[in-house]
């Protein structure tokens, strides 16, 4: 009877989430602040009390915490971070550094304990990832010199992420500095052999088991493995005395320098989603309503210093780093708001007893109010920009537009790396055109590879894969995958993203294109009508020379068309 009353807590919580996030999104604001709402009202101090199993939701969310930070890992690469250059980088650094700094000094000017302010400064310092990197994808602003910044400082807050969580802990061992030392260094001593085991177990077991895997034969076992895995290194962090967000993140590290990262991603997604939702909402019950109304004020003027604090640190980082003056504005307003990572550390700290509840219902809060803020300014930051730049210092000085986006995008983005996916390739290097390739056979991605191509092995039909190739930027897209079903769902996933991208794709049978164009493709080539045409072509000059030569001929003129 109690699993069922879980059940149903769980449900009623997902659903509510499900409607008040839909209509923040709709309304254009964070679905995030919508599950937070969910909880405030269903559970909680204040509440109407509908969920009665608040303890056991927490500790299940506590797993979306894992995956959200397993994913991050897999993010994760010193390539891309050398990619982004050491400027930008250095001011995420920085900015995270000094936020902690001046937001602890801060609260200890106003009369907190010392160990309560640095938890603080660590909770504040950290933006929305979810909030500022899909507005800026979607108003084509990431290649931009605000939008590298902002994911130049977003990449380095989530890698911080996991050593803030150790400081937390370190902060709740209730002993002097002698004992914080003692526990750094022990802790420090336990995360070095996790990361060697699982260093051994993931790039020698693990990455010789996926290798064996056909994963479009084997989707099931590649999925199993990755829940496994995240979820695994976790409990094994948490059972040798660390934080679990440390033994996901290196998991998610090690296997992100595999060619499967990609597919992995996208094949935990789907629960990463519904558990980090559960956690958000669970989040959200901490909140009293009735204690915000009663202290509206105090909220409000917490937000605004919290978002004026994390702007100016911000402008001024950037500006001593050499930015133009519009672009540190752009970038601060951009990242001003607290993200959803203060909910991760504030629980922690919490349940440490590094934090007073009254604290954290202040600090939750606050970020809710921030992350109603957080789209809009993100939205109009180079409008609140232009505007501020235009009135203090001249219109030379106003934003740069979007025409001054750097940075390389796929021309060509091919699906299926076949035999037809390859003469399109051979057709688009010798145009010396910037080709992805998306294939599930990791053979075939080595082929793109080979030729020059970026290559992604991953299931074409899922949001995350496309979006990671960069599809919405490509002029063309080729899909060559023989399966009809699932070519329909790739086209219509990749016009659903890509509504402007010309979509070829290849059909097995004439029945198929009108499905095909009913999906979306722009045009269809059908193995019949082509294989059709082909044998007319060859019969015509049988007729027309009438003479074995000529079909001879032909026939060597076709062998080495296919070999070449």
């Amino acid at each position: 009877m109690e699993m069922w009353i879980l059940v149903s807590d769980v449900v009623i919580l997902l659903g509510a989430c499900l409607l008040i996030g839909g209509v923040f999104s709709r309304l254009g604001q964070s679905p995030l602040v919508g599950y937070l709402l969910a909880g405030m009202v269903l559970g909680g101090p204040g509440s109407l009390h509908a969920i009665q199993s608040e303890h056991e939701i927490e500790a299940i969310s506590e797993l979306g915490v894992s995956l959200l930070l397993f994913s991050l890992g897999l993010e994760f690469s010193i390539a891309r971070l050398k990619k982004l250059g050491p400027t930008p980088l250095l001011g995420g650094i920085l900015q995270v550094s000094l936020t902690l700094a001046l937001t602890a000094l801060a609260a200890v000017f106003l009369g907190f304990a010392v160990r309560e302010a640095i938890a603080l400064g660590a909770m504040v310092s950290l933006s929305s990832t979810a909030i500022v990197l899909r507005i800026l994808m979607e108003n084509s602003e990431l290649e931009t010199p605000y939008g590298g910044n902002s994911l130049a400082v977003l990449l380095i807050q989530d890698i911080a992420v996991v050593p803030l969580a150790i400081l937390i802990s370190l902060l709740g061992g209730g002993q002097g500095i002698g004992g914080l030392l003692w526990n750094a260094a022990n802790i420090l001593m336990v995360a070095c052999l996790l990361i060697i085991a699982l260093y051994v177990l993931l790039n020698h077991v693990a990455s010789r088991a996926l290798g064996m895997l056909t994963l479009e034969r084997n989707r099931e076992l590649t999925t199993i493995l990755s829940v496994a895995t995240g979820l695994g290194s976790a409990w094994a962090a948490n059972l040798a005395g660390i934080s679990p967000a440390l033994g996901a993140f290196v998991a998610g590290m090690f296997l992100g320098a595999s060619p499967f990262a990609t597919q992995i991603r996208a094949d935990i997604s789907p629960l990463r989603i519904v558990l980090l939702t559960l956690f958000f909402g669970s989040a959200g019950m901490v909140a009293d309503p009735v204690w915000v109304w009663e202290h509206i004020l105090l909220v409000l003027s917490t937000t605004a210093g919290l978002l004026a604090l994390k702007f100016l640190v911000l402008v001024g980082i950037f500006l001593f780093l050499g930015n133009l003056t519009s672009v540190a504005l752009c970038t601060g307003i951009c990242l001003a708001q607290v993200g959803e990572f203060a909910f991760v550390l504030g629980n922690l700290a919490l349940r440490n007893e590094v934090i007073s509840g009254e604290t954290h219902n202040l600090l939750v809060s606050a970020t809710i109010m921030s992350l109603f803020i957080g789209p809009v300014l993100v939205a109009q930051a180079p409008a609140l920009t232009n505007l501020l730049t235009g009135r203090f210092l001249g219109s030379s000085n106003m934003l740069p537009g979007t025409e001054q986006q750097v940075g390389r995008k796929p021309d060509v983005v091919i699906v299926g790396f076949g035999p037809a996916g390859q003469f399109a390739g051979k057709v688009a290097n010798k145009a010396e055109l910037n080709v992805t390739v998306i294939d599930l056979n990791r053979n075939g991605v080595r082929k793109g590879m080979d030729m020059g191509f970026e290559g992604l092995v991953g299931d074409a039909t899922q949001h995350e894969v496309l979006e990671h190739a960069h599809v919405a930027e490509a002029k063309v897209v080729v899909v060559t995958i023989p399966s009809l079903r699932m070519a329909i769902a790739v086209v219509d996933m990749i016009r659903s993203q890509a509504p402007q991208t010309h979509i070829v794709v290849r059909a097995r049978y004439l029945r198929d294109i009108h499905e095909l164009y009913a999906a979306g493709a722009d045009i269809v080539f059908d193995d019949e009508e082509e294989i059709g045409h082909s044998i007319g072509q060859h019969l015509s000059s049988w007729i027309l020379h009438q003479s074995g030569l000529s079909v001879v001929e032909e026939s060597s003129r076709h062998a080495e068309r296919m070999t070449d």
